[in-house]
């Protein structure tokens, strides 16, 4: 059976990077050798010094000295550069694998989501892992390393004083850490979920903020966060309480270790060699003190893990096919009795939906807002799966085909098409990723975007800002056009796209999405009365059923 505790969980996808993490343990460990040796080796070369031997006696100690002096430093430097290369790399790899794990969940599991939310998941927590690492799998692994051999050396002494220098070992390398994740466990997972509270409330402020400035919510907001953020300084605070408890710890620990070992040394070894083994002890704790601030941080750590995990293990809601069908280039699409509903107890969305959509036909389908239009065309693009009917292209049910077929089979423009903070080139451009620059501005012309966009500044390469900011709306949608026409796909589904325009833009943008879609099939969901007399049919959906438009019909238009 899977283990599903989180922890095991991350370090179970940290199993690619096993060799960087080996490398840098054996470094760290050589490193923290080093520092003890060079402790022991200068004790016994300033002991024996005072008894005023032959140079030749001192002439390999002072070697010794020179050596593990450099040493030390050179493994330290060499631990640290591949620990944070890994690590780093993990932290990529993580957020990767996170982002593959959340892409099949968009949009129906997300939805329910704040966005600050999961940019605190897939940032903070994610950072907040580099501690499993660097601090809970490397230093334990160093330590034992360094315990053995530390005994091994003081039992060629005495067995009395290595079995002492063990019995502190453990307490530094269990007793501590034990007391330390029991003190903080609480705190750690708290600091980690009122921070993600934190992040998602700054986020939806910032993006609200001018609502917020309208309606006066200001101080609201502010004694939101900053109520938020002092829970948060209080959690920082008695995790650093118990670190500073912990160090103090540490080092009584340490200073008793040295105590005990000498007490017993004095009378069962040669004098110069006191000094050798008391400092030897007392550096081997340079390997021990990692491990209370691990446990320090286990609890977030944890926590941290099981944020991500906790949508990671959403099942997606549309499941691809075992084996898929290929689909055509121009296929007809076939609604039969089409029903959905978003959960087992609400009610229909959709009930008995029936269409027929032929290659190079346009169909209107009117609507007033919240009548199912756009979750319609969320099935179509299987985002949702429906409950009972069928969705049939070209002979074959939708379930048959991958998700990523279908919607490579649809060209959608919608009233809040996102465009990316990035330049207007780069916008058009993600709907096809092997057009060329001259394929972008053909689609730009024919959405009659083009000169607009060379009287900028820059052109193409101008920014457009947060969400297109820095654009007209009806910019905006000629831009969101430009990159339907760039798709080239065979069936376009236009989703109250000129709703949010005012109507001489709305006209224009229509005008030029009829002239340019010739030969497509054409979908367009509206609550609009323009233009139906280019359509080749017309429905109304009305109460979740969808029928035959009629002009005389009594519903309100808009």
């Amino acid at each position: 059976m899977m283990n599903r505790n989180p922890l095991f969980r991350i370090l179970r996808l940290a199993l690619p990077f096993w060799r960087g993490m080996t490398l840098a343990t054996l470094l760290g460990a050589l490193a923290i050798a080093s520092s003890v040796s060079l402790m022991a080796t200068s004790a016994w070369l300033i002991s024996k010094a005072a008894l005023q031997p032959s140079i030749a006696e001192l002439s390999v100690a002072v070697v010794g000295v020179r050596f593990f002096g450099i040493a030390r430093g050179v493994f330290r430097y060499l631990e640290r550069l591949v620990s944070h290369e890994t690590t780093f790399r993990l932290l990529a790899h993580l957020r990767v694998e996170f982002y593959k794990a959340i892409e099949p969940l968009a949009p129906a599991r997300l939805i329910s989501l704040r966005s600050g939310d999961l940019l605190s998941r897939v940032i903070d927590d994610i950072e907040n892992l580099q501690n499993l690492y660097l601090r809970a799998v490397a230093p334990p692994l160093i330590a034992i390393v360094l315990a053995a051999l530390l005994t091994l050396f003081l039992n060629l002494f005495d067995p009395l004083i290595a079995l002492t220098a063990l019995l502190f070992m453990l307490a530094a390398g269990i007793l501590v850490p034990l007391l330390a994740w029991w003190g903080n466990e609480q705190s750690g997972k708290q600091r980690v979920t009122v921070r993600g509270e934190l992040n998602a409330t700054l986020v939806d402020y910032v993006q609200g903020m001018a609502e917020t400035l309208v309606y006066g919510q200001t101080h609201s907001q502010l004694n939101k966060i900053q109520s938020l953020s002092q829970q948060l300084v209080i959690e920082e605070h008695r995790l650093a309480r118990f670190d500073a408890l912990q160090l103090a710890f540490s080092v009584f620990l340490t200073g008793s270790a040295a105590l005990a070992v000498l007490t017993i040394a004095i009378p069962k070894i040669d004098g110069v060699y006191l000094a050798t083994v008391t400092l030897a002890v007392t550096a081997i704790f340079e390997a021990f003190t990692p491990l209370a601030q691990a446990a320090v941080h286990l609890g977030a750590n944890a926590q941290a893990a099981q944020r991500l995990f906790e949508i990671a293990d959403m099942p997606p809601v549309v499941i691809d096919p075992v084996s898929t069908t290929p689909i055509p280039n121009q296929p007809t699409l076939e609604i039969k009795d089409l029903s959905f509903r978003y959960a087992a107890d609400a009610p229909l969305i959709l009930d008995s939906i029936s269409l027929s959509l032929q290659p190079g036909q346009r169909i209107a389908i009117l609507g007033e807002s919240g009548s199912g239009k756009s979750t319609l065309v969320n099935v179509l693009l299987r985002f949702w799966d429906y409950d009972s009917g069928q969705i049939v292209l070209d002979g074959r049910e939708l379930h048959k085909y991958a998700q990523t077929d279908v919607r490579n089979l649809f060209g959608v423009m919608t009233q809040r098409t996102h465009l990316f903070n990035t330049t207007i080139r780069e916008n058009i451009h993600i709907a096809r990723m092997d057009a060329s620059y001259e394929e972008i501005e053909m689609a730009a012309q024919q959405a009659q975007i083009h000169d607009f966009i060379l009287s900028l500044p820059d052109g193409y390469d101008t920014y457009v800002g947060e969400n297109g900011s820095q654009l007209s709306g009806g910019e905006r949608q000629r831009i969101a056009l430009a990159r339907v026409l760039l798709k080239n796909a065979p069936i376009l589904i236009l989703d109250e796209a000129t709703a949010n325009l005012d109507l001489v833009t709305e006209q224009a943008v229509m005008e030029t999405i009829l002239h340019v879609t010739a030969g497509h099939s054409l979908l367009i969901f509206t609550h609009r009365h323009i233009f139906l007399d280019q359509m080749d049919q017309i429905y109304l959906i009305h109460k979740q059923r969808l029928s035959p438009y009629k002009p005389q019909s009594n519903i309100p238009k808009n």
